[in-house]
């Protein structure tokens, strides 16, 4: 998932006539800023999407543990405002002691959710650590914290880049779930067909947690390019192809890009998606443009 590459329930209440209305689960995701200037942009942006009444904030946490620090800032600030807070915390590079300590000072903090990846090796980096994979991971989270942190994992409809074959992809999921993994979040994706058979797979492997499908803001063309190359995601050529056709024309960019995800999401909800999680990138416009047209409210 998106890594900036996925706790009580607050509930929502959908404005149409939902049965799932009250158990669905909405949650948006920042990274932390890295100037005084992006810290009060965030709080800005935390604000307006606080009025929404999310379930949770999520915050990331780079690779091999690079923006520790910030991320450790953001989240406890998140909760000192009176919002839940999930921080990431990503493995490859760390050790059980330092990971332990991590939890120990969250913990201490009344943080009850974290979001458990594996994360990427940093550049330069030789040793993987004292872990190989999420699902190690969140064995030690239990393991060492018990039942104190609800566990949200990683998932990919359209698979991981790096899996060799979609049936390792799912077992690697299954691994994460039997480690004691509560819920899922998605990576992005804009073809709903690949999570509604993603969720149908995990249903038949016995994974029956919440799938939340991860939901990525359309504002800018070359942006979204270059992470979904990254990261795997696949843009339907279709929705290339317009955004190709629209140059560098911000407005007409923002204004598909809304119409598109908004049709995505409904259809999603529609067909028994738990709820959504946004990829903000520490904006409120885009998003808030997405809610309004689903009719979602607090």
């Amino acid at each position: 998932m998106v890594a900036w590459g996925l706790c009580h329930f607050v509930k929502i209440t959908l404005v149409r006539q939902d049965p799932m209305a009250d158990q669905r689960q909405y949650s948006f995701e920042f990274f932390p800023p890295k100037t005084d200037k992006g810290v009060e942009k965030l709080r800005a942006t935390r604000e307006k999407l606080g009025a929404l009444g999310p379930m949770y904030f999520s915050v990331t946490f780079g690779a091999g543990g690079s923006t520790r620090d910030r991320t450790f800032e953001t989240v406890t600030e998140i909760k000192a405002a009176g919002y839940a807070a999930a921080p990431h915390l990503s493995c490859i590079g760390s050790t059980r002691a330092n990971i332990a300590d991590i939890l120990d000072q969250y913990a201490a903090h009344g943080i009850d959710r974290i979001v458990a990846l594996r994360g990427d090796m940093p550049s330069g980096m030789v040793e993987a650590g004292e872990f190989r994979h999420a699902n190690e991971l969140v064995a030690f989270i239990r393991e060492h914290s018990g039942g104190q942190f609800h566990i949200e994992v990683a998932a990919y409809p359209e698979f991981h880049p790096q899996a060799s074959k979609p049936e390792k992809d799912l077992a690697n999921f299954a691994a994460k779930v039997k480690a004691g993994a509560d819920g899922a979040i998605t990576q992005y994706f804009y073809n709903p067909d690949a999570y509604f058979r993603f969720v149908d797979d995990c249903h038949k492997l016995g994974v029956d947690i919440p799938i939340v499908p991860g939901i990525m803001p359309i504002t800018n063309h070359s942006q979204l390019a270059r992470f979904s190359d990254a990261c795997g995601a696949e843009i339907p050529r279709w929705i290339r192809r317009r955004l190709e056709g629209f140059g560098d024309d911000v407005t007409a960019i923002r204004a598909f890009g809304t119409d598109v995800v908004t049709a995505l999401c409904e259809r999603l909800l529609e067909k028994g998606a738990p709820g959504l999680h946004f990829y903000t990138m520490n904006q409120s416009e885009a998003t808030l443009g997405i809610w309004n047209n689903l009719a979602l409210s607090s």
